[in-house]
């Protein structure tokens, strides 16, 4: 690309009164941060659009041409610049990423307000009791979905089918009363046995059947893979099951 035409791309994307179509943004933003001057062509009525469809041989809009060539949508744009563009069957352990991050940030501001330092051992127990919640609220945005998957590898869950619908409710519910530091009699084994249930399910699952299936720790469209995060996850509600009832006597 070295004259100014080759850096002019045409975009068609809808402008309605009832809808602006966020792709057709998204390409327009990408197409400028990549030098392009941009033609914008806005399709203003279903009509309009349904014409231009026709007319092109194409099923969706936005559409992107340069230098007369039909790039496509804003996905097929992404490929074009060689950006990633995401298969929706990809696994991804960016949801988990994301939880135990800000859980872990927000033990350790907390931490700060508290004691006037991060580096406290109740900093660590409240990284464990936010990550359960926020893992708890994930299932609980759909927990028809999360149940189902959840029957793929639980083995209590495969006897006792109501467990999958009351597990999100026991995770959230045990990880509020350790942030509070209340009712650790009853948060305590809970989270001891739902952990120790989960994890001797992963490990059963993932390392004696060696099944490859997605875990339901993010909920019931989660793309996360079964495995050593969902371990990780039961194994440290597990370690709060059983610290919590003992910081009592140690601290």
């Amino acid at each position: 690309m070295t004259d100014d035409t080759s850096r002019v791309a045409e975009l068609h994307r809808m402008v309605m009164p009832d809808h602006l179509c966020p792709f057709g943004l998204k390409a327009r933003a990408l197409l400028r941060r990549k030098g392009f001057r941009v033609e914008d062509h806005h399709l203003t009525t279903r009509r309009e659009t349904e014409e231009f469809q026709r007319e092109h041989g194409v099923e969706t809009t936005p559409q992107v041409f340069i230098g007369g060539e039909r790039i496509g949508g804003y996905d097929a744009l992404r490929e074009h610049f060689g950006e990633h563009v995401p298969d929706p069957d990809e696994t991804s352990y960016r949801p988990v990423i994301v939880i135990f991050g800000v859980a872990l940030l927000m033990a350790l501001a907390a931490s700060w307000e508290a004691f006037g330092t991060p580096l406290t051992l109740r900093a660590a127990e409240w990284f464990i009791a936010i990550s359960m919640c926020f893992l708890g609220v994930q299932k609980l945005q759909d927990v028809e979905s999360f149940s189902t998957m959840f029957l793929n590898y639980d083995l209590l869950a495969r006897r006792w089918v109501r467990y999958g619908y009351v597990y999100p409710y026991a995770e959230t519910g045990a990880g509020i009363l350790m942030i509070a530091g209340l009712l650790t009699w009853l948060s305590a084994p809970v989270a001891l046995f739902i952990g120790a249930v989960g994890a001797i399910s992963v490990f059963k699952a993932v390392y004696v059947d060696k099944r490859e299936i997605r875990c339901a720790c993010v909920g019931g469209s989660s793309r996360v893979p079964l495995g050593f995060v969902s371990l990780t996850e039961n194994l440290m509600m597990v370690a709060m099951g059983i610290w919590m009832p003992l910081r009592l006597w140690v601290l």
